[in-house]
């Protein structure tokens, strides 16, 4: 009688040791590159949700500036107000502001059925919640320029965390802090070259400020007084 012998190997304890081993190897490096791609993620989005509202202030801030009204000769500035830098008064707004300006941002709807021109200011205010850090930067808009009482302002929170938001015009020779052209604080009876922007965020005071620098483009008014004659 013959007895076969089944000469096929199987895996042996050592081996199946090592191969539950290089698994396991295997699977820590994926599940910590896995972590790591979600970090970064979280962080990115962190990121892109923190620069959304400065973006979103920048935009706004250039828009303004680069379509501010010129000041106009006379005492009646009823669509064509003056441009004022530093800390002015403006009608409506309870603080003082960091600028006020009379600019063609404004669009027709049903509930404005005015010009496009309309009155806009910036000013940090303290937020509802004590608690946070910083103040908000907010943009005050009044779009019905012919009303015979208080006008009414809207405020449009710009962005929170705030410390501090400056404004410098540049005369053609040097940047300036203040700006009237109503000519009761100052020489400057035009739209500045230029405006630059500092807002500097709360949290950081060793960060640079946030800086948006922006040309205007204006006819500079003169003292000429345009008369009209009739003749027969």
């Amino acid at each position: 009688m013959k007895i076969e012998i089944n000469n096929r190997h199987a895996f042996t304890l050592i081996e199946m040791i090592l191969a539950i081993g290089v698994a396991a190897i295997v699977l820590i490096a994926i599940n910590t590159v896995l972590f790591a791609a979600l970090r970064l993620r979280e962080a990115t989005s962190d990121a892109v949700d923190a620069a959304a509202p400065l973006d979103q202030t920048a935009t706004f801030l250039r828009r303004d500036l680069q379509c501010a009204m010129t000041p106009t000769n006379g005492t009646t500035k009823v669509l064509s107000g003056d441009f004022r830098v530093g800390n002015v008064t403006s009608v409506g707004v309870a603080q003082p502001v960091a600028i006020e300006m009379f600019t063609a941002t404004g669009a027709l709807g049903a509930n404005a059925p005015w010009a496009d021109i309309q009155r806009v200011t910036y000013e940090l205010k303290q937020p509802a919640d004590r608690a946070t850090t910083g103040q908000d930067l907010v943009r005050s808009v009044v779009r019905n320029l012919l009303s015979s009482t208080t006008p009414e302002v809207v405020d449009q929170l710009m962005l929170s965390g705030v410390a501090s938001i400056k404004f410098s015009c540049f005369d053609g020779a040097q940047w300036q802090e203040t700006w009237d052209t109503t000519g009761l604080t100052s020489v400057n009876t035009n739209l500045p070259l230029a405006v630059r922007v500092d807002i500097q965020m709360a949290g950081n005071n060793n960060a640079s400020p946030v800086e948006i620098l922006v040309p205007i483009d204006s006819v500079s008014r003169t003292n000429m007084v345009l008369t009209s004659s009739t003749g027969s």
